[in-house]
């Protein structure tokens, strides 16, 4: 029985029957019968957001955290623009999220109305696909085939952008189980013979490493378990890429850390000595990877991806397997224990000794003295403090990322919420109320720097509007950190504009928005202020002031081999020679 609606009243049935419970948006003319619509039912939460790249980048939080497609709304010309950097992060991430832009109606098209703008054009490289709806028919079906294109294969940002005249239209409703979605159905199945083939390389390998990336948590639940349970069956070192933390155990005996540019001395140097990579479900981008021709030379190569175009993209391999990881790690398990569950053990005793060598480098040690506090330690002291709380953490993007990476643990997966591949500082804060406002109950943090937290500042109006206690952990070096640091070692120490002279006093900012706000510029005040920013009920604002100029190691130049970090404190101790052995 089909029911007779307008095209706004479709939108919101039709989020309600995918089971949508949280919007994130922003009005605007173009939007207006939908938002109408919202008001007029109390199935769904609509979170209002301060800037539209706020409301994509609180849909990927929502959408890491739970594994579910985030949703926003925004109006048609700047709303859909201001759009954009989200919608890109999201497709380099692997994000589903289903954004509804509002157009002018369809006769206007092309006349260069009021907040008229090509969406469909401007927005075709940065979703993984997108539609225009002009007929009223349509409707209920795109939006239906928006969240299966989303979530299905490589999950990644669609778009629908709804003329304001079929908002008004009348036709049928369809529902999703009339939609047919068979003509995009992404293989999830891996070829047994490839994976048999991978079996037969695990069963002889002396020196193995599993390379582990986001594909793994956007699998699924199942797809973390059943790594788990290979790594530990096979008892093969693994590490993952900074997309992929948490998959596998921080304090797993087998995890190496993140590896990549900022990685651990003992994860890239085993990159760099393996003989046998297993790539499950990273895509070998250039932070991990460094000089192409110098990246592991001398291992044969496997990767389980389920998006085929990953598949010999950027590193040639030997065993390419296209399916959902956690598809693959099952049939590869079952075939591994059919056939006796080998592995090459006295190579593999060898191959942990030589890695616990490298792990001897303990290239994370800092030295916390003075009074000024070092960064290193003020996520120390965060780790420390929180780990055993129901706790989520976003970052923004720069130096406070990487050590945010380097040292909290992440014991499973979708408590980790970040920009990888591109890097959006700005979207730390709003990611973190997507979060919230998945999980009200949790410790939200979000690990920013000063620079990149004040591009989205303004959503603190709406963490205190809708009463989202997150918690947003400054390390404030008053410095472009990332930036200052290349300038310093690649760029003759000429700081160009990579510091400001004019940052707010982020107590009094706090307070003016009606939040609390926390400052801490000593190491022995450090321990009691995070507890009071933990046991506040509301938004908190914490300005850790930290060492201006202080480097995160280890690094890999640019256009260099992963075994050719520079390590700081461990480097300039002699702890390691210009080979990289370990002299300790």
């Amino acid at each position: 029985m089909t029911r007779q609606m307008t095209g706004a009243k479709m939108v919101v049935q039709a989020l309600l029957d995918q089971g949508v419970d949280t919007v994130f948006g922003y009005p605007g003319g173009a939007v207006l019968p939908i938002y109408d619509e919202i008001f007029q039912q109390n199935g769904i939460k609509h979170i209002l957001v301060r800037h539209e790249q706020g409301a994509v980048h609180a849909a990927e939080g929502y959408a890491r955290a739970t594994g579910k497609p985030g949703v926003c709304l925004v109006t048609s010309g700047p709303g859909a623009t201001n759009a954009v950097t989200g919608l890109t992060d999201a497709l380099m991430d692997s994000i589903p999220i289903v954004v509804l832009t509002g157009q002018v109606p369809t006769f206007m098209i092309g006349s260069d109305a009021f907040q008229e703008a090509d969406t469909v054009g401007i927005t075709r490289s940065c979703t993984k696909h997108n539609w225009l709806v002009k007929d009223p028919a349509t409707l209920a079906s795109t939006l239906h085939e928006a969240f299966h294109v989303a979530t299905a294969g490589r999950p990644g940002p669609v778009l629908v952008d709804i003329p304001k005249d079929v908002q008004f239209a009348t036709s049928d409703y369809v529902a999703p189980k009339q939609v047919n979605t068979s003509h995009y159905a992404p293989r999830v199945k891996g070829d047994l013979e490839s994976i048999t083939e991978l079996v037969e390389a695990l069963e002889t390998a002396k020196r193995p490493v599993f390379y582990t990336g986001g594909g793994v948590i956007n699998s699924g639940p199942a797809a973390s378990q059943l790594l788990r349970e290979l790594v530990e069956a096979t008892g093969f070192p693994v590490t993952s890429t900074l997309m992929g933390l948490g998959a596998y155990p921080a304090s797993g005996d087998k995890w190496l850390g993140m590896l990549g540019m900022h990685g651990l001395y003992e994860a890239n140097m085993a990159m760099h000595g393996c003989d046998l990579m297993i790539n499950i479900g990273a895509r070998f981008d250039d932070r991990i990877t460094g000089r192409i021709d110098a990246f592991s030379p001398k291992s044969a190569k496997a990767h389980i991806d389920i998006d085929p175009s990953s598949i010999n993209k950027v590193i040639r391999v030997d065993i390419p397997i296209v399916g959902d990881i956690a598809h693959v790690l099952e049939d590869l398990l079952k075939i591994w224990k059919a056939r006796g569950r080998k592995t090459n053990r006295e190579a593999l005793e060898k191959w942990w000794g030589r890695i616990n060598e490298w792990r001897k480098v303990d290239c994370l040690k800092f030295k916390q003295e003075g009074k000024i506090i070092k960064p290193q330690y003020a996520l120390h002291r965060l780790e420390e403090l929180t780990k055993t709380y129901d706790r989520y953490i976003c970052t923004e993007v720069g130096q406070h990322q990487m050590w945010a990476a380097q040292y909290l643990g992440f014991e499973d997966p979708n408590r980790w919420m970040t920009s990888g591949g591109l890097g959006t500082m700005g979207y730390g804060f709003p990611a973190s109320i997507g979060v919230q406002q998945a999980f009200p109950e949790a410790l939200v943090i979000n690990v920013a720097g000063e620079a990149s937290w004040l591009m989205n500042m303004q959503e603190m109006g709406t963490a205190i509007q809708f009463r989202l206690p997150v918690n947003q952990f400054i390390l404030n070096n008053e410095r472009l950190g990332m930036v200052r640091q290349w300038q310093e070692l690649l760029h003759g120490e000429r700081y160009s504009h990579s510091w400001s002279e004019a940052l707010p006093d982020f107590v009094k900012l706090a307070e003016a928005f009606g939040a609390k706000g926390i400052r801490c510029d000593d190491p022995a005040d450090l321990d009691d202020a995070i507890m009071e920013m933990i046991n506040y009920d509301g938004p908190v604002i914490f300005d850790c002031l930290v060492e201006k100029h202080e480097n995160c190691f280890p690094m890999i130049p640019s256009g260099k081999a992963h075994n050719e970090m520079l390590l700081g404190e461990a480097e300039t101790q002699g702890v390691i020679d210009a080979k990289g052995s370990v002299l300790v």
